[in-house]
C-alpha cells in the first residue's frame, strides 16, 4: 500500500503542478524562465509546449550526467514525459480556448497559478520518486560547483531565460515573481501533505498487525 499512496501522491501532485504551469502561461504577464523558453521553442520552431519541455528535459538528463559524472537519472525521463503530456492535456482541453483579459484578471490568474504549481509540487515531491530533470540539474550544480541553493537556481534560470530572450518568449515580470515565490509556496504546502503522508504509511502500517 506504501507504494500505492506514493504513486496517487505523486500523479495527483504533477497534475495539479502542470494545470498551475498552464495558468501562469496564459496570464500572459511573463511566464517561469523554463516554460517562458517552451513557449517560445513552440512559436519559432513547432511542435508543442508539452513536447519541448521533454525534450529539454532529455537534454538536461545527459547533462547532468557529465556534470556529476555518473550514469544518467533515466527514470527522471518518465517524469518528464508525465510533465509534458500533462501540459499538453491540459492545454488541449481545457486552456485552449480561454482568454485573459484585464490586468486584474491576468494578476489573479497568475498568483493562482504559482500557489497552484506549489501546491502540486509538495505533493509530488511527497513520493520520493525521481526528480524531474530540472530540479536535478540544480541539485547537480550544487555538487558540481559547490554554491548554495539559490545561486544554483538562479544559474538554471538563467540558462532558461538568455535563449527565452533571444527567442522573444514570454519574459515579464511574471517570471521575476514565479521565481521568488514558487519556493516559499511549496514550503508553506510542504509541512501538511508531509503529515499526512506520514499518517497514511503509519496506518498502514498499524493495519498489518
Amino acid at each position: 500500500m506504501a507504494l500505492f499512496y506514493r504513486f496517487i501522491f505523486f500523479i495527483a501532485g504533477l497534475s495539479i503542478m502542470t494545470f498551475g504551469i498552464c495558468l501562469t502561461i496564459k496570464a500572459e504577464l511573463g511566464a517561469g524562465a523554463w516554460d517562458a523558453l517552451n513557449v517560445a521553442l513552440t512559436d519559432s520552431v513547432g511542435l508543442t509546449i508539452g513536447t519541448w519541455i521533454i525534450i529539454d528535459g532529455a537534454v538536461l538528463v545527459a547533462v547532468n550526467s557529465l556534470l556529476v559524472k555518473r550514469r544518467p537519472e533515466i527514470l527522471s525521463i518518465l517524469t518528464i514525459i508525465l510533465i509534458g503530456s500533462l501540459v499538453d492535456l491540459w492545454m488541449f482541453f481545457v486552456f485552449d480556448p480561454l482568454e485573459v483579459n484585464g490586468l486584474l484578471f491576468k494578476v489573479v490568474t497568475l498568483v493562482l497559478g504559482i500557489f497552484i504549481i506549489g501546491l502540486g509540487a509538495a505533493i509530488y515531491l511527497q513520493a520520493k520518486f525521481p526528480l524531474n530533470p530540472i530540479d536535478s540539474f540544480m541539485m547537480a550544480i550544487i555538487e558540481r560547483f559547490r554554491v548554495n541553493l539559490m545561486m544554483a537556481k538562479t544559474i538554471g534560470e538563467l540558462i532558461a531565460l538568455v535563449p527565452a530572450l533571444i527567442l522573444q518568449g514570454p519574459i515579464g515580470i511574471g517570471t521575476i515573481i514565479i521565481t521568488f515565490t514558487i519556493g516559499p509556496f511549496v514550503q508553506l504546502c510542504f509541512p501538511y501533505f508531509e503529515k499526512l503522508m506520514n499518517r497514511l504509511l503509519e496506518g498502514n502500517f498499524q493495519g498489518k498487525y
